[in-house]
């Protein structure tokens, strides 16, 4: 039986989830999926129709 609002994460509770943050944060490069897709797509775009200035 579940109890509602409650959830548990081996991953946050083994400190995985703060080390990928930290990584991500040094390095700039986004650690998850769709996070990364954007960082592509972007970088894919600015290089096919050069980049907007401000």
């Amino acid at each position: 039986m579940k109890i509602r609002g409650l959830s548990f994460s081996w991953k946050r509770a083994l400190g995985i989830t703060a080390a990928k943050q930290k990584i991500s944060r040094k390095t700039g490069i986004p650690t998850t999926k769709q996070g990364l897709e954007r960082k592509v797509g972007k970088f894919v775009l600015d290089s096919i129709f050069g980049k907007k200035r401000k």
